[in-house]
Parts: C-alpha cells; structure tokens; sequence
C-alpha cells in the first residue's frame, strides 16, 4: 500500500519545492506533487517539513549505533575506519532498523600511526558498542612505509569492499603526540595516484594546516577533517578552493579536542530521549587533546570555505560510547553539526544541503540525498521549519528507511526545544 505525506513544507535536498505531498510505495519515492493516490495511507504534515534523510559522511559504527542514527533521522553513515565494507554489511541491506552505510574500511598509515594514539595505554579497543561482528573476511590493515607498499595495498582494499580509500596524515600535533609516524609526501602521493587509477574516491584525514596543504597537492578528493592548528590563510582556502576538494568539518569533533563537551546537547530532552547512559555521558565529556585550539578560529576557517564556494558536508566522527572519545554521539551529533555550520554564517538551506544532496552527490550516492520520483524513500519529517531555524530538525516526527518507518524516531507532540543546544 502506498503512503501519501501530505500538507508538507517540502526541502528536496537542494531547495523547497512549491508541491506538498509526497508518495511512496515500496522502498521508493513515486511522486512528488499532485494528489494522493487511492487506497493511500495518508500522513498529514501539516506544521511539519519533509526532508530527505541526512547523511553523515564521517563516522566509526557498527550496527547498534547504526540504529541509535537512524533514530535521529540519519539513514546513511560513512565510515571513514571501520570494517563496515562491502562483504561485512551485507547482512544490513535490508535491515529497516538501522541506517544503511558506506566504508573506506582502514585507512592506510605507518605502524604505530593515528589512529593508534588516542586509546590509553594497555586499552584494546573491541568491537563498536562491545557487540561482535558479525563472521567475514579480515579486514585488510595497511600499514605503509614506502611509496610501493601504499600502492601495492590499492587493489587489496578494493578487493576488500572498500567504497572509498582513507589515508591518515597526522603527525599527532593536535593529539598531544609530536613526532607521531606519519606518511611521508610521496608515500601519500603515490598511493593517491594509484586509487585515483583505479576510479576510486580518495579522503585525507588531516588536522592541521600542513597536512591539509600535503593532502591537497597530492591530489585528494576530500578532506575528512577541518585543520584546527592555526586560522586560515587566503592561500590554504585558495589551495583548497582551487582543487576541487570537499571538506567534513566536523566541527563538533574539532570542538571536543578542544575540550568542549556536548552537554547542552545532552540536556535537550529531544536529544536525551533517545540515548541511554552510556552515550549520554559520551556526549557529556570531551577529547580535550587541543586545549589551546580557537572554536572561532574553526567557525571563521568553514565561513572562509564556504564563501570560496568549496563544497561543505555534515560529519560528525562519532565512535564509539567511552567517555575519552567523548562530545560526540550518533545521529545527535548531526544536528549540532548542523548548527555550528549555521554558526559559521551558511543558512539552514545551505547547511542541509551539506548533510543531503551535497554528501551524496561527492560520495556517488546517486539513489539518495534528495526528494525525487525514482529514489529512495529515505526520509525524515520534523515538526516546524528547519529551512528558517536549524534548531527544528531534533523536532522528529517520522523517519522512514526504505519507505518503512522507524519505530522509536519520533519525540513526543514533534519535539519540545531546550534552547541550549545551539552553539
């Protein structure tokens, strides 16, 4: 039976669309505009906006944070380290209950590089959420040393079921690490050329202004981090703008190593309704690697971008729920993302193109992102209008995966705002 969303505000992903109703029937969008079909279950929504469903384009997950995402109106996560590949996730393609997801598997970096830094010593780090995965191949972990080996390990993550291929440049500068092994110029230039010959997508994860200028001029094709070492420069916004990269900012990670927490998020009960203690008191701690970092300097660095017309997408680069990877939380964290995003002077629109139509267009998503006859009928439906006020996404109404709804998505009468979770 087809579902009919009527009375609508309509955001289709790039803009607001003059029609107000929206079909689906199946795991499809069938129409756009004109009336409901007969037989149809109607939605009325009115007071409410249809949105395609939001894309965070940097996370680690598995499939209870899966879950916990989709719940917040988030039906895509892109893992940028993980083991969420192609083989490993095929047991989630048709699992309604949890957001769908894309993997670089594991990014490549020298022995004893990033990410290895961030968990105390002694600590080893299990599966996301304590749940085992689920049986398939290893994942391959490519370690490189020398130009050769970077290319050598292309085809073995393409084998893999990588979408994507993650490259880590950091020195452990903004970790508290000086001096980490890091990849040198043409180990990373070398195994970019081989990924871009290969026809696949290449993102740098790169802190600081060095890394980002090294990361650029060896071709990248996104930047899964903003630098947060030092303001920006008219030549770095430049260099970036000229290549064509796009950029995650993930402020809101930029903002935890800074030691800023996400408890004025946590304390929005349209937040807290939806996580249990142990990613509430996540959310409520920090990083705090980078004390001596400038949230303005990063609000300012993202206003620079944007204005140079660099394409900015919603990542968040939430883990897993232990309080030193803390600020962050699945799904939540998209709509903080999108606030300081407007914070740094792009409009609602703008902002949710950076979480819709922008990350699935760069990430070769071409059946989602939007509200189209044809695509997937991912969507989220919130009470009030985010295209005028971000802060009206966490007003849930509905979520569909599939054209399926979610159960548990939707906070009570479409949300109730605290007001203290806007930066």
């Amino acid at each position: 039976m087809a579902t009919a969303v009527v009375h609508a505000k309509i955001f289709d992903g790039c803009d607001v669309t003059a029609a107000s109703t929206v079909v689906i029937e199946g795991t499809e969008i069938t129409a756009v505009g004109g009336e409901p079909p007969a037989g149809a279950e109607v939605v009325d929504a009115s007071g409410a906006t249809l949105l395609p469903g939001l894309i965070d384009a940097h996370v680690h997950t598995d499939a209870r944070s899966l879950g916990l995402a989709l719940r917040f109106g988030v039906t895509t996560e892109l893992e940028m380290q993980g083991t969420n590949t192609a083989p490993n996730r095929a047991h989630l393609l048709d699992d309604d209950t949890v957001a769908d997801v894309r993997s670089s598997g594991f990014g490549i970096t020298p022995p004893g590089g990033h990410p290895s830094e961030l968990f105390p010593e002694g600590f080893r780090p299990g599966p996301p959420g304590g749940r085992p995965h689920r049986p398939g191949p290893p994942p391959v972990m490519p370690f490189a040393t020398t130009p050769e080996e970077a290319v050598a390990f292309i085809p073995r993550l393409i084998e893999s079921g990588s979408d994507y291929i993650k490259f880590m440049v950091d020195d452990g500068t903004v970790e508290g690490h000086p001096g980490l092994p890091m990849l040198d110029r043409a180990t990373l230039t070398a195994g970019v050329r081989e990924a871009r010959r290969r026809g696949m997508l290449t993102v740098a994860h790169a802190l600081t202004v060095d890394a980002t200028r090294m990361s650029v001029e060896a071709g990248i094709g996104g930047l899964a981090h903003l630098f947060m070492d030092r303001p920006h420069t008219p030549e770095i916004i430049d260099l970036i703008a000229r290549s064509g990269v796009f950029v995650v900012p993930c402020v809101v990670l930029n903002a935890s190593m800074m030691g800023i927490t996400g408890a004025a998020l946590a304390d929005d009960p349209r937040v807290s309704a939806r996580l249990d203690e142990p990613w509430t008191a996540t959310l409520r701690s920090s990083f705090g690697h980078y004390p001596q970092g400038r949230l303005d300097d990063v609000l300012a660095s993202v206003r620079a971008l944007h204005r140079a017309g660099v394409d900015l997408l919603v990542g968040t680069d939430a883990s897993v729920p232990l309080p030193f990877l803390g600020g962050l939380a699945h799904g939540a964290s998209v709509h903080h993302e999108l606030q300081y995003l407007v914070a740094a002077g792009l409009t609602p629109i703008e902002a949710l193109r950076a979480a819709t139509s922008t990350p699935a267009r760069r990430f070769g998503l071409t059946d989602r992102g939007r509200i189209a006859p044809g695509l997937r009928a991912d969507l989220l439906l919130v009470q009030g209008d985010p295209t005028a006020d971000i802060g009206d996404t966490l007003n849930t109404r509905a979520v569909w995966r599939r054209g399926t709804p979610v159960a548990g998505a939707a906070v009570a009468d479409g949300g109730t705002r605290a007001g203290g979770a806007q930066p």
